[in-house]
């Protein structure tokens, strides 16, 4: 990396005035900023005064040698970064290991030759350079990511409330309609409304959940809870649009009641998207099965629910099943009536489990259908 020796400072510090000079002379040929120090003790204050870019530190010294300057450089945070280039007659590898102990970057045998001097200086500041570059990047990147997160904590927040009520709306229409009292093309266009008013409240919904998350904002609250109810109330919620495409939603649980410590609401939300995907991409006039069953944990005394939904649908290719729940990819698909999905409920899901000490994972084939399950440990 090509540096700019205008833009750098750097500090000398030898006991010998003759030795800064020829550094001087050197270094400044070259451009460089020099400042100096005759002793350790003016060298600690130069480095607060003049906030070196580097430092050439001679180890024979009086009263406080090299060692020791680059020692007490090294604990203060907002010079430890410096880096420090030892120019020393000894050659003994004892003296060579205890400077790179004290946080050296790199060591100068007296006499030196120029262009070994040079080549070593503008390897370290090079190495400043890219640090620098690094640190403003990742600073505009992390100012980006903020600006991004609260974008969508707006968006999602702001439209959240509205949607919800169109939403209602479109549901209380579909509910008191008669389908035979309006013209067949009209009861379509109405009921497309409907599902994409649902479809668009479900986005903004996880937009806002997920947003929250990655934020640190959204809090897990541990309470009781029947999990074998909670889908009760879940299936209750959705049975009018699976009904809307003939499909049925049927609970198979092995026990009538299951009780685990988890957040409710968290939960919820696993069900409802696992629930909502497999309407979205199951066929007309086919079963949604909803299983509950308790299961021993392998190599352990302790036990655990899954919640397993099965469809009947248009399963997941082999090689687009890796993209599912992996963040990088965002995979996503069209459903059986074209319903688009933003793949962003499924992570939500593996978020919101792990979250709350479970498992979550998937099967899937082409063609036969798909089954999602989820774990939680029993307590």
């Amino acid at each position: 990396m090509k540096i700019n020796p205008a833009e750098y400072k750097i500090l000398v510090v030898d006991d010998v005035q003759s030795n800064v000079l020829l550094l001087k002379a050197l270094l400044g040929r070259e451009g460089f900023n020099i400042v100096y120090a005759m002793n350790g003790a003016e060298a600690l204050e130069k480095v607060k005064i003049e906030h070196p870019d580097l430092v050439l530190l001679d180890v024979m010294m009086p009263d406080m040698d090299g060692f020791e300057v680059a020692g007490r450089l090294k604990v203060e945070p907002e010079q430890a970064e410096i880096p420090i280039i030892f120019l020393t007659a000894l050659n003994d590898s004892a003296s060579v290991v205890k400077g790179f102990q004290l946080g050296a970057n790199d060591f100068i045998s007296k006499p030196f030759r120029r262009e070994e001097l040079l080549i070593r200086v503008e390897h370290q500041l090079s190495l400043v350079d890219a640090r620098r570059i690094i640190l403003r990047q990742t600073e505009e990147l992390r100012k980006t990511i903020a600006g991004r997160d609260k974008l969508y904590s707006v968006i999602a927040h702001d439209l959240r409330s509205p949607m919800a009520s169109i939403k209602m709306l479109c549901n209380t229409i579909m509910m008191s309609i008669d389908p035979k009292a309006v013209p067949k093309d009209v009861f379509e266009m109405l009921e497309m409304t409907n599902r994409t008013a649902e479809e668009v409240f479900s986005l903004l919904d996880n937009l806002l959940k997920w947003t929250k998350s990655q934020l640190g904002k959204l809090s897990n609250v541990p309470q009781s809870v029947d999990v074998v109810g909670l889908v009760e109330g879940v299936i209750e919620v959705f049975n009018p649009i699976a009904e809307s495409k003939s499909i049925v939603l049927a609970l198979n649980s092995s026990v009538e009641f299951v009780n685990v410590i988890v957040d409710i609401e968290m939960i919820k939300s696993v069900v409802r998207n696992l629930l909502s995907n497999a309407i979205k991409f199951s066929h007309k006039d086919t079963t949604i099965t909803i299983q509950v069953e308790i299961r021993n944990i392998p190599d352990s005394s302790d036990q655990e629910v899954v919640i397993t939904v099965c469809d009947k649908g248009c399963g997941i290719k082999e090689e687009d099943q890796p993209k599912l729940l992996n963040e990088a990819t965002h995979f996503t698909t069209f459903g059986t009536n074209s319903e688009e999905g933003s793949g962003l409920g499924l992570l939500l899901c593996k978020d919101f489990v792990s979250k709350n000490h479970g498992k979550l994972w998937f099967t899937s084939q082409e063609g036969v259908g798909s089954n999602f399950s989820f774990s939680l440990p029993m307590k």
